[in-house]
């Protein structure tokens, strides 16, 4: 009973998550009908799909963090993930793109889903500029960086490795949204070079400034202290904006299964409490330093969701894809990393 008690085991960790998710699912099955259940558990499904890399990237980053700081991820930051990001921001996008009253578009969320989804579907070249943008600079920031000691496959990181240069991720990702944007199936080229560097700027300004943040804290304490106060704070805050990023196309791609924004809501948030949990699960067992290419395959299928939103600022690409691209990636990150583990036994 104790060791199932304990902070690091899968019950005490996915708990809370399983409970969450079974009063949910009752509680759709009893007020939206049988036809909803199965509509949300495609929904979760659809979550966990597009966010496991999410969860891996997030254990990197979390595993530096206190026990209080991995707490609030697992309360607060599920709040800001379900409520933010699953329910207001797709409201926000809409009153912005659509320049209509806050009043007005919770209105045709909840009474006119279709018409609602027709406004949102208008932002999705922004969103997926930005996105994009954002997505694309973490991807080469890990694979340019010159400090890593672990290569996966290193035909394509290693020479990558050689433009270690902080500024050069920028300017590759701003070319890029520069060509997309003079391609002739763009329609919506000033939204593309907007939001793109609109991304761009964020990912640096954040990672600068915690990055100098970090240094400042370094000088004060151990190298094997966990983050606390300021750098913490400022750590969490890079979580939430890495999850509204991964969960742009998501968000979306909901629309396509339902448009009630209610059991959108509802399914994509029961998988995003579950990407929570997988991620400090991740921290605690330590799974990051266990499957060495894990990490790596993760920012593999990073690039591939970044070069999918932008391609579908010209092409309709089906959310399935991405799924399958981005979970085949880290399928095989993991099977490379256990052979890596076997080889040295």
């Amino acid at each position: 009973m104790k060791a199932s008690l304990h902070p690091h085991s899968a019950l005490r960790i996915f708990g809370v998550s399983g409970v969450i998710t079974i009063l949910s699912l009752i509680a759709i099955s009893i007020f939206l009908g049988p036809g909803a259940l199965v509509v949300a558990l495609i929904l979760i499904a659809v979550e966990l799909a597009f966010s496991f890399d999410n969860a891996i990237i997030n254990a990197k980053i979390l595993g530096k963090m206190s026990e209080f700081w991995q707490k609030m991820f697992l309360t607060v930051g599920v709040v800001i993930a379900i409520f933010g990001m699953r329910v207001v921001f797709p409201l926000l996008i809409v009153m912005l793109t659509a320049h209509l009253p806050w009043k007005e578009v919770v209105d045709l969320a909840l009474n006119n889903p279709a018409q609602y989804a027709e406004k949102l579907d208008l932002a999705h070249p922004s969103i997926s500029a930005f996105g994009g943008g954002f997505l694309l600079m973490l991807a080469l920031h890990f694979f340019m960086d010159d400090n890593r000691e672990v290569l996966w496959i290193k035909r394509i990181e290693r020479p990558l490795m050689r433009f270690a240069r902080w500024w050069l991720p920028a300017v590759i990702v701003l070319i890029t949204m520069l060509l997309f944007a003079v391609l002739p199936f763009n329609h919506h080229p000033a939204e593309t070079i907007r939001s793109g560097i609109a991304g761009i700027l964020l990912y640096l300004a954040i990672n600068l400034f915690t990055e100098w943040i970090g240094k400042v804290a370094n000088k004060s304490t151990a190298a094997a202290t966990k983050q606390t106060g300021l750098l913490a704070f400022l750590t969490f805050m890079y979580l939430q904006v890495l999850d509204a990023s991964f969960s742009f196309d998501g968000v979306i791609g909901a629309f396509a299964i339902t448009n009630e924004i209610v059991l959108i809501a509802a399914g994509l948030g029961i998988g995003a409490i579950w990407v929570r949990s997988m991620t400090v699960y991740m921290v605690r067992k330590g799974t990051l330093d266990s499957y060495l290419f894990l990490e790596h395959g993760a920012h593999y299928a990073v690039f591939v969701l970044a070069l999918t939103m932008l391609l579908s600022l010209l092409i309709d690409i089906p959310e399935v894809i991405t799924g399958i691209l981005g979970l085949g990636l880290i399928g095989a990150s993991i099977v490379a990393s256990r052979q890596a583990l076997a080889a040295k036994r």
